[in-house]
């Protein structure tokens, strides 16, 4: 199967984006000098308002390209893309890495889930995982409109979630933070195939094609990939504990490579 665009010009590093040096609305913003729009708030003011406003996480939907910023266009015109000397900058900044953490744990909260480890991205269940894990496989009903038919009824998945989700493995991949990445993907993995949860056809569907490649670390991903199509089409059961020892072994050896274990 082939990769979609976007990620494709995600793994090459945007080699057709140009620069903009006269543009630094993201630097401002993750450095709490400039205000999101069209919210109006410092970073800071936005992490401590919302980080349980769990209403305004899903229905508001500006937050997500300032959060995580990438050098793509998202539905946002008010946002502007990443610029490279903004990147360049921002990964200097201690402190800038701590907020985009922060980011992140945010959103993982919204999910119904909660960062073990920084360093080895190792993710556990929140405690309100099952309100949050409804929320994020949920289906809503769509009315389609067309000459022929009057209206008709169809369910449809929560697809903002999905791709905020892409975006945000994105940007922890562009911001040096791509351990984060496995963290995440080996868990809802895990998730899915141990303990039969979040595991809709429109997760599946997104974590395959889109998620799984949201690491520039070839062997890393390809590895990744081989666990996923291996949980979806052979007998084999990607458990908890499969789960932490990929991320042990990351830990240990530098590497997550290993074939994966046989059922």
């Amino acid at each position: 199967m082939s990769l979609p665009r976007d990620i494709t010009e995600f793994l090459e590093g945007y080699p057709d984006i140009s620069d903009d040096p006269h543009l630094n609305a993201n630097l401002e913003f993750y450095t709490n000098k400039g205000r999101c729009r069209p919210d109006n708030l410092l970073i800071d003011e936005l992490h401590e308002q919302w980080k349980m406003d769990y209403e305004k996480l899903e229905y508001k939907h500006g937050y997500i390209q300032w959060l995580f910023p990438l050098q793509e266009y998202g539905m946002n015109y008010k946002a502007q893309p990443l610029q490279k000397h903004e990147l360049a900058a921002l990964k200097t900044e201690p402190v800038v890495r701590e907020r985009l953490q922060r980011s992140y744990s945010i959103m993982l909260g919204f999910y119904g889930m909660q960062l073990v480890s920084s360093d080895t991205g190792e993710l556990r269940r929140a405690d309100n995982w099952k309100e949050r894990y409804r929320n994020l496989a949920r289906k809503f009903l769509l009315f389609v409109w067309s000459a022929n038919v009057h209206q008709q009824f169809t369910y449809a998945g929560a697809p903002h979630n999905n791709l905020r989700i892409s975006r945000i493995l994105k940007c922890l991949s562009e911001f040096g933070l791509e351990r984060l990445n496995a963290g995440f993907l080996l868990f809802v993995l895990a998730e899915q195939s141990a303990n039969d949860q979040i595991n809709t056809e429109t997760i599946r569907s997104s974590m395959e094609r889109w998620w799984a490649n949201c690491l520039r670390n070839e062997e890393e991903r390809a590895w990744i990939n081989e666990a996923i199509r291996k949980a979806r089409t052979e007998d084999f059961v990607f458990t908890d504990e499969a789960y932490r020892e990929a991320l042990r072994r990351r830990g240990e050896t530098g590497s997550i490579n290993e074939a994966v274990v046989e059922a």
